[in-house]
């Protein structure tokens, strides 16, 4: 066997950091993930570059922020990553799952790929058909999805939450995790393996099957507490999202703006009893892992593409750069290489993982990359982090009332800027860590106001600047391969 580390990335879709009972979160049980967090590394303050999927995504798998690889909102195309390099360094690269590349089923640089895209796209001759479609077209039977949904009684009821009624085996995170299985029992592996899980969870529509589902219907989870003095301090985007989202039911939530407290206990429980059920199946990965000799050797990343914001701040899902969406679970277990049971507590991003990962596998990252390696952090070096994370956003077809929307947060603040427009939010994360109190015209909030539109320009020139030659190769141009590299 190589002495190059197998390093398996576990990637579910649209889970908050405070869905993980290890982090200091009792209403959920997980005890899969809190065995690699208690085993591996903890980054309490992973922010991603962009909230939502396909941009993040790309963001990721590229190295780069949004405004550079080009790719803003989703449904814009990339293929091009940095997998590629670990092809040619030795490694046989395997997605199984859920990568959101635009077209669908683009090598990216894998070798192998088994994709499975979003639970809620049915409509053959749209939306493409995947390895899970076909999988339950071969029982003679489709996904759930909002077709069916609507046909329901109770449908603007449910803000998205229903019951996984086909057989377990079937729903897309078991299916996800036992074709895992499959190819780690039955495959030859003579390389050493990049294998990225893609799970389409907890992402909506928040859909467990009914065991898990009474379980947390029958306790206590948190809930939103969203009052009318927030709610009339919104953005104006985000006063057209709340109202966007009533109007039309993507992925199946169909929002209100006065949801009730029932209602809202029964998405959030749905929600937390899809992790689970995603926990189970992570644990399943590490018994066939272990059983196939190769735990020992793998490093293990534990992560997710944003939060949701599950009705905090009076919104549904994600797009708005609040903490419940922007940060994430991150943990990098391997006690064969990494001593465990830590927490890193700076400032970083998650597309950091791409040179970290690139120098486990002895490739050196390119110069111009735009993230950074997490592995000082992780051999007990002295470790600064970064001062500020940064999140963008163009409009699409959720994100209506803006054109493109800039995070910039530091350990203390919080500023979101507005294209063309002289509205912004700004929070004190100190004194209002839930972001309910917007200090954009505070004038006693002036200088930290412009203090973060400071480091916002300077990112944007320091980034125009260093990466003028890669953005010459980030997208591919027309007929070239897809799956090559930006070099």
């Amino acid at each position: 066997m190589s002495d190059k580390p197998d390093i398996i990335m576990i990637i579910t879709d649209q889970q908050r950091y405070d869905t993980i009972r290890a982090l200091g979160y009792d209403h959920m049980d997980t005890p899969n993930i809190d065995r690699l967090a208690e085993r591996g590394v903890s980054f309490t303050n992973c922010h991603v570059t962009a909230p939502s999927c396909v941009p993040c995504r790309a963001s990721l798998f590229t190295g780069y922020y949004p405004h550079t690889n080009g790719v803003i909102a989703n449904g814009q195309p990339w293929s091009r990553t940095w997998v590629s390099d670990l092809a040619r360094a030795g490694y046989q690269t395997v997605n199984v799952g859920k990568m959101h590349t635009i077209p669908y089923d683009a090598p990216a640089g894998f070798d192998e790929r088994y994709v499975v895209e979003n639970k809620d796209r049915f409509m053959e001759g749209r939306y493409f058909f995947d390895e899970w479609d076909k999988a339950l077209a071969s029982h003679g039977l489709k996904k759930q999805q909002r077709e069916e949904y609507r046909k329901r009684s109770d449908y603007k009821d449910r803000l998205g939450a229903f019951t996984w009624d086909l057989k377990p085996e079937l729903h897309s995170d078991n299916f996800i995790g036992s074709t895992t299985k499959w190819w780690l029992e039955t495959k030859p592996v003579e390389k050493p393996l990049f294998l990225v899980v893609g799970f389409p969870g907890p992402h909506p529509p928040y859909d467990p099957t009914p065991d898990y589902a009474d379980k947390y219907l029958n306790r206590d989870v948190p809930l939103p507490d969203v009052t009318q003095a927030e709610l009339n301090d919104l953005p104006p985007p985000f006063v057209e999202k709340r109202h966007h989202d009533v109007d039309f039911d993507h992925d199946s939530v169909s929002w209100k703006l006065e949801p009730t407290r029932d209602e809202m206990h029964r998405m959030r429980a749905h929600y937390y009893a899809n992790v689970e059920m995603i926990d189970r199946q992570v644990g399943e990965i590490l018994d066939t892992l272990e059983a196939r000799g190769r735990l020992e050797n793998s490093i293990i990343i534990f992560t997710s593409d944003h939060g949701d914001c599950l009705g905090d701040h009076g919104l549904s899902q994600k797009w708005a750069p609040y903490e419940e969406v922007t940060r994430v679970p991150l943990i990098i277990s391997a006690p064969a290489h990494f001593s465990g049971g830590r927490e890193v507590d700076e400032l970083v991003q998650l597309f950091d993982l791409g040179p970290t990962i690139l120098e486990w596998a002895g490739v050196e990252p390119d110069h111009s990359l735009e993230a950074i390696s997490l592995n000082p952090a992780l051999n007990g070096e002295v470790f600064a982090g970064r001062s500020h994370v940064f999140c963008e956003q163009g409009g699409d077809v959720n994100l209506t009332g803006a054109t493109f929307l800039t995070m910039v947060r530091s350990s203390s603040h919080k500023l979101v800027h507005f294209q063309g427009e002289d509205y912004g939010q700004l929070f004190d994360l100190v004194t209002d860590p839930n972001e309910k109190i917007n200090l954009w015209d505070d004038p006693n909030s002036a200088d930290h106001k412009q203090d973060l539109l400071n480091v916002l320009m300077n990112w944007h020139v320091d980034s125009a600047v260093a990466t003028r030659d890669a953005r010459k190769r980030v997208v591919a141009p027309p007929g070239a391969e897809v799956g090559q590299h930006m070099q």
